[in-house]
């Protein structure tokens, strides 16, 4: 896909955001909108992936270590056609089978269940580390949020993937600098992330996680990278694409209401226009 088309699907896929967590009148939008033009690049350019053959062994793998999220893989998924966007309408719903957090027993295209924070790296190295051991081509990547990495199991999970030489296995960090009590550096200053990363043998590249041509260099060079895994630091923004999430810790973890949503989808429709 060119950059262009990149932008536009991920514009869609935010649309499919707002739109869900509108319906569920619940839900984690700011750093679900973050995410996205990665979460695109990942599904419709990066990962070895199949809608029709969602468990086909030589399958990439990703997991949603910030399993709250869980907006931006539904919306990403429904896009890329692992079942309709109408789905989204009953997020968090009852009898729905798009739970507030991925499900892998339920939800098509999900590689692993996740929300319980730090733990989905865990998982991620696991599976990385399977595929040392069993000979497979398959690459895994997992995305982590900036506020989730103060939890101690990622740097568990980081110690073992970098003694181990997981050169399959590429960390996202989504840096959109805030987390639901505020500024990731006055709750609990992770940084400077990519130098802690740089001591557990991680490779690490910084980019803009907005910027597609970064983004599009970033993982060839994870690829191109042997003998360690590979850490991308992207900084983003918060509640990206919609003005009045942008940069506001207020919108981590709660829902647009019907005014909001107007306004959001809004900005949204512009953004596509442009």
């Amino acid at each position: 896909m060119t950059n262009q088309e990149l932008k536009q699907t991920a514009n869609e896929i935010r649309k499919g955001i707002v739109t869900a967590v509108h319906a569920a009148k619940s839900g984690h939008p700011g750093g679900s909108l973050s995410a996205a033009d990665i979460m695109t690049y990942l599904y419709f350019e990066e990962m070895n992936v199949e809608k029709d053959n969602e468990k086909k062994d030589d399958r990439d793998r990703f997991v949603l270590s910030k399993g709250h999220c869980a907006p931006a893989l539904y919306s990403t998924l429904a896009e890329k056609g692992f079942f309709s966007k109408d789905e989204l309408l009953n997020l968090r719903h009852v009898g729905s089978f798009l739970q507030g957090h991925p499900d892998m027993k339920h939800i098509p295209g999900v590689d692993m269940s996740s929300g319980s924070l730090g733990q989905g790296f865990s998982t991620a190295v696991g599976m990385a580390l399977a595929g040392k051991l069993d000979n497979k081509n398959y690459r895994v990547y997992a995305m982590a949020g900036d506020g989730e990495i103060q939890e101690g199991q990622i740097w568990e999970a980081a110690m073992f993937a970098g003694a181990r030489k997981l050169d399959n296995i590429v960390l996202i960090v989504d840096n959109n600098g805030l987390q639901i009590d505020g500024a990731i550096e006055d709750v609990c200053s992770p940084y400077p992330i990519d130098k802690k990363l740089e001591a557990f043998n991680f490779h690490v590249i910084n980019i803009d996680g907005h910027n597609f041509d970064e983004i599009r260099a970033a993982f060839k060079e994870a690829k191109e990278t042997k003998g360690q895994p590979t850490a991308i630091v992207a900084k983003t923004t918060k509640g990206k694409g919609v003005s009045f999430m942008e940069n506001q810790a207020g919108w981590h973890g709660k829902a647009p209401n019907d005014e909001e949503f107007k306004i959001a989808m809004e900005d949204l429709e512009k953004a596509g226009e442009a």
